[in-house]
């Protein structure tokens, strides 16, 4: 990915301190709006639609009594559950939980698929961001994408070519996502600032979705992008709550950021540092032999890409550590064909199965969905590709 730097957060681990209580702002029975096309009505009966905030807690912020470190959840359920197991949907950097109600081109989105299929669905917006609540006084600095940003990566890559895979795109709604493709016009309508500080993103995050399985119970984590990152440490800390996660496209490559250029040698290794010290993430996990600092793990970087049009994985070293946690959770690792994460997924997988978690890996390509980018359920064929999580997720044990 496109290195995004930020600032660690210390302030406000300082004012947050440690543990969040959920708050209870549940308004129950309350139905979609009619007017929006992403909450279309259900095909179905839909007997809740419901939403509540998690992890808030009162503190003194200047002159003034705030709540932080909240994070909204919109739940759906169908009249009746017919899976033994909740969906949490996570969105990625930029988005909110609209990702998943509604494509830009009119359509239903992945949480209306979900809960035809039987499923109680929570979505949720990051803490900090979106209908979580933006606050630069508690959170400090935030970042915006720009058009061009999106447009290389997510929308119209096939323009840009900055990566091998990237002249196959073709599901945008509508031709490659520029700026008048009105598709693209309603996607980046609904982009919002997010936080600068990468670290303090999984910091805030994480504890209120560990909070959220608790009152809710096991369920299935569909993470998106940057979600990715949160949904490896919970499953790491519930592991006996979290009963799969679906992974798509996750953050990566493990440790270092890559910069797409195009060309022959299409990457470079981006900054000096690791961008997420413990290979998935920036946050500590439970590896064994237990890790006391990023240091403990030795990271070396593989002669020759796995495959024709992928990175150089960066992995660990002697002494490999595992993840126990981790190999407890079923997981998947799904990739589009034409994204920017096309490069670079492999590695992620290769990480885990180094540290004995072992996911499985699901290409759309080889389920027969072609052309798709990274914003997949925002893409023409976003009922297919929902269907193809969906089978997967029935397949595992109950």
């Amino acid at each position: 990915m496109i290195a995004r730097r930020g600032f660690s957060g210390r302030g406000v681990r300082k004012r947050l301190g440690a543990g969040l209580v959920a708050v209870g702002l549940a308004v129950a029975g309350v139905q979609p709006g009619p007017s929006a096309a992403a909450d279309a009505p259900a095909q179905g009966p839909l007997t809740v639609a419901s939403y509540f905030y998690i992890g808030g807690r009162y503190e003194r912020v200047a002159d003034k009594t705030v709540m932080v470190g909240q994070m909204f959840v919109q739940s759906r359920r169908p009249a009746t559950v017919t899976q033994p197991w909740p969906v949490v949907m996570v969105h990625g950097i930029s988005q909110t939980g609209v990702n998943f109600l509604g494509t830009p081109d009119g359509r239903p989105g992945w949480a209306q698929r979900f809960v035809e299929k039987g499923f109680a669905v929570y979505i949720v917006d990051q803490v900090g961001r979106g209908r979580s609540g933006t606050n630069p006084e508690v959170y400090g600095p935030y970042a915006r994408f720009s058009t061009r940003a999106l447009e290389e990566t997510y929308t119209a890559q096939e323009l840009y070519d900055l990566f091998p895979q990237a002249k196959l795109h073709t599901q945008w709604p509508g031709g490659p996502g520029v700026q008048g493709n009105a598709a693209f016009d309603q996607f980046f309508a609904s982009q919002v600032p997010y936080l600068a500080g990468a670290q303090q993103t999984e910091e805030l995050v994480d504890p209120a979705l560990i909070a959220l399985l608790d009152k809710i119970g096991p369920a299935v984590l569909v993470t998106h992008g940057q979600a990715g990152l949160f949904g490896w440490a919970v499953s790491d800390a519930r592991p006996d709550l979290v009963k799969a996660h679906v992974a798509i496209e996750p953050n990566g490559p493990p440790f270092f950021d890559v910069r797409l250029r195009g060309g022959k040698d299409f990457y470079e290794k981006a900054g000096d540092g690791r961008a997420r010290a413990y290979g998935i993430t920036r946050v500590p996990l439970t590896f064994d032999p237990p890790v006391t600092s990023p240091e403990d793990l030795v990271v070396m970087q593989a002669k020759a890409p796995a495959a024709e049009g992928r990175i150089r994985c960066w992995l660990q070293g002697e002494p490999v550590r595992r993840l126990p946690n981790l190999a407890r959770v079923p997981a998947v690792i799904v990739t589009a064909e034409a994204s920017f994460r096309t490069p670079v997924d492999d590695c992620t997988t290769a990480f885990l199965a180094q540290a004995g978690a072992r996911p499985d890996s699901l290409k759309l390509v080889d389920q027969g969905l072609r052309g798709n980018g990274h914003m997949m359920m925002l893409e023409k064929n976003s009922d297919q590709v929902a269907d193809a999580l969906i089978g997967w997720i029935a397949a595992r044990p109950r």
